[in-house]
């Protein structure tokens, strides 16, 4: 047996060496790197270790229920590669190594120490912070210093447990450590701004309902005969198109019968359509709430398609735009909620919403989200000619869809605000995205900036430009 296997020894000695060295590394002090060296095995069980204490933490982090959100997994790919670069960079060729005792460590051990740092730092800070956590340290400090701590401590120290092992390389002048250092600032920085690896969320108890809403619809033979009907006459009543004027065409859809806010929110935002942008006569409401059985058509996907196929048939594809409002509660798997008890509503998606408007050819599309998570229909509806913008990003809930709630924020901010001063959907989000940070942030809300999100084609641009002007001079005259 060699020097080097009997150095290596067993598989679980081994693992210890790397787990003992990676708190050495935590601890800013300098690995010995003497017997470790890198394996696929290794470097697979390492990732999938710091992936389990991450997603274990986390929810330990949260008091009461939360949800998983797994698509998480694929966001820290880019800052995974950036390390694995830093460590290419920082490490020259194995062919310039003249004396393996003075050049101990490869790119892939570096690589792998990373992973164990990071191992160690997790399960020490959570060691302390998840029992203070649950014995109510978090409770007692009103000012939320004890979360803020939580969230900065483990990145910023192995932010500097990064920066130290890199700084401490042996290897490569000072002009590639320096370099390597930056690498890893950036990695970490995409890791923690751009994508941040947050995999549950803490489920928000929504407030008492009004005795109102906990009242179950009672779905009769006369109100099942009377729906076709009312959603007859509200298509019928849409007007043609007038040639030479663009055309706003507006739907607006709440399908989330439990709770009065997304019923308020599309008759607001129907009304905006319709005193803002001329779309007077050529809207429509489809809502789920008993206070509105009578009189509105009811919000459901197949509703939703009839409408866009009517619409298409009133308006001039080439001259006129679509708007369409969904407002509702919304899953990381970007299934838009619908609920009518005692009926079975199914939910919206976005390739379905985009599969009716390609069907029908609507050209000029303007289309807005309010609902949590729902910055993942903006690339499935994204085009040319289209403009999505959403209450959320793909990772963040947004605020305001309680029961006691009279608009949501996004739905405040964008529609009974910003866009009652201005024709551009684009200066009225920016506005209103400012707005919900800051009462975001008034309102306690623990989980993240929301971060509504926005796309803008090149041609709806142009289109919308030329409404916006449309509309200045009639409002001028």
């Amino acid at each position: 047996m060699t020097s080097t296997d009997k150095e290596a020894g067993s598989p679980a000695r081994e693992l210890g060496r790397w787990l003992w060295q990676g708190v050495r590394g935590g601890l800013l002090l300098r690995p010995d790197w003497r017997g470790l060296r890198a394996t696929p095995g290794l470097l697979l069980l390492v990732i999938v270790a710091v992936y389990a204490v991450d997603i274990g933490l986390q929810r330990l982090f949260i008091l009461g229920d939360a949800t998983f959100y797994w698509r998480v997994f694929g966001y820290g790919m880019l800052s995974t590669a950036i390390l694995a670069w830093c460590c290419w960079f920082v490490m020259p060729p194995a062919t310039e190594y003249r004396d393996l005792r003075r050049h101990p460590v490869d790119a892939p051990t570096l690589f792998s120490m990373f992973f164990f740092q990071s191992l160690a730092i997790s399960l020490l800070v959570g060691l302390v912070y998840v029992p203070a956590l649950h014995l109510g340290l978090s409770v007692q400090n009103p000012h939320r210093w004890f979360e803020w701590v939580g969230a900065l401590l483990p990145v910023s120290w192995i932010a500097v447990a990064e920066l130290r092992l890199v700084a401490g390389s042996r290897d490569g002048h000072g002009l590639r450590r320096l370099s390597a250092a930056i690498i890893v600032v950036l990695g970490l920085t995409i890791n923690v701004f751009v994508f941040p690896q947050q995999f549950w969320y803490a489920d928000r108890p929504q407030p008492a309902p009004d005795a109102a809403e906990d009242k179950p619809l009672e779905l009769t033979q006369e109100m099942m005969e009377h729906q076709p009907q009312v959603l007859a006459a509200a298509l019928d009543a849409l007007k043609p198109q007038r040639k030479g004027v663009i055309d706003v065409y507006a739907i607006t859809f709440a399908p989330y019968a439990s709770q009065d806010v997304f019923m308020r929110e599309s008759a607001l935002v129907a009304g905006v359509m319709q005193q803002r942008f001329d779309a007077a006569g050529r809207t429509i409401q489809l809502v789920n709430n008993k206070a509105t059985v009578e009189q509105r058509p009811w919000a459901t996907p197949l509703n939703l398609q009839r409408a866009i196929a009517r619409v298409a048939k009133r308006m001039d594809k080439d001259e006129d735009v679509l708007f369409i409002h969904l407002t509702s509660h919304g899953g990381g798997d970007g299934h838009l909620a619908a609920d009518f008890d005692p009926m079975t509503v199914s939910s919206v998606t976005p390739q379905a919403l985009r599969q009716w408007l390609d069907e029908t050819g609507i050209r000029h599309r303007v289309i807005s989200i309010s609902a949590c998570f729902s910055g993942s229909w903006i690339a499935p509806l994204a085009s040319a000619d289209t403009l999505v913008m959403t209450a959320a990003d793909a990772q963040h809930t947004s605020y305001g869809c309680g029961s006691r709630s009279e608009l949501t924020f996004f739905g405040r901010a964008m529609y009974d605000e910003a866009l009652r001063k201005t024709w551009s959907f684009e200066q009225a989000f920016a506005t209103a995205r400012q707005v919900i940070q800051q009462r975001e942030i008034e309102a306690g809300k623990d989980d993240g900036f929301s971060n509504p999100q926005i796309r803008v084609g090149p041609a709806i641009a142009r289109k919308l430009a030329a409404l916006q002007a449309q509309l200045a001079a009639s409002a001028a005259r």
